[in-house]
């Protein structure tokens, strides 16, 4: 992929290209997570009809993880005016750069301690005109469940960033299976762990 900003680059230099690509972005970690950990409290701040979430009701992780997207990428959209907004169409990624395309956004939430999912056809490539790019920034959101951690309310676990390609995840072998994952060196060198912040190192 000659237009792939890790194209002749070993894993071994994967580390520093994503660093420059997250210095290059318009949207900075210590704002991602913020903005993360509001959008995670004023979930459980809401109610649903007379319900308060995570008192009345405890949502499935699938529905935390929508509640979440949402958020994130309202709150972000709000932050950027003119520069980014909720993506609607089904070209737009989850916080659509107005500007500049390639510096828009997709999230992916889970509530995997460690890891993230898509479906399998992120394992493609593009399949045409008017379909959402499947190559580009990512932030990555893993949570607890409801069910893991009662009495307590769950928590953020991790928070990361980077810049993911369609041959970055690998698709479920089985005829039936409609998930794909990602390697253990992309989730070293192209996903970079921002919240909770990693000790410096010298």
């Amino acid at each position: 992929m000659p237009n792939s900003p890790y194209y002749g680059k070993t894993v071994a230099e994967w580390s520093a290209v994503t660093d420059q690509l997250i210095a290059n972005h318009p949207i900075k970690p210590d704002e991602i997570v913020e903005t993360v950990l509001k959008a995670w409290d004023d979930i459980f701040n809401s109610k649903i009809g007379s319900f308060s979430i995570g008192k009345e009701i405890e949502p499935v992780p699938q529905i935390m993880s929508f509640l979440l997207h949402e958020l994130v990428a309202h709150y972000l959209s709000l932050n950027h005016p003119g520069i980014y907004k909720v993506g609607t169409l089904k070209s737009e990624k989850d916080i659509h750069c107005i500007t500049d395309c390639n510096l828009s956004v997709e999230i992916k939430g889970s509530s995997h301690p460690n890891q993230i999912f898509a479906n399998r056809s992120y394992a493609q490539p593009q399949s045409g005109i008017g379909q959402k790019d499947k190559n580009g920034y990512y932030i990555a959101i893993n949570f607890e469940q409801f069910k893991d951690v009662k009495p307590n309310l769950p928590k953020i676990l991790m928070i990361r960033f980077g810049y993911l390609e369609h041959t970055d995840w690998i698709a479920q072998n089985a005829a039936t299976g409609q998930q794909a994952r990602l390697g253990v060196d992309v989730y070293k060198y192209k996903l970079k762990q921002i919240y909770p912040k990693l000790p410096q190192t010298n």
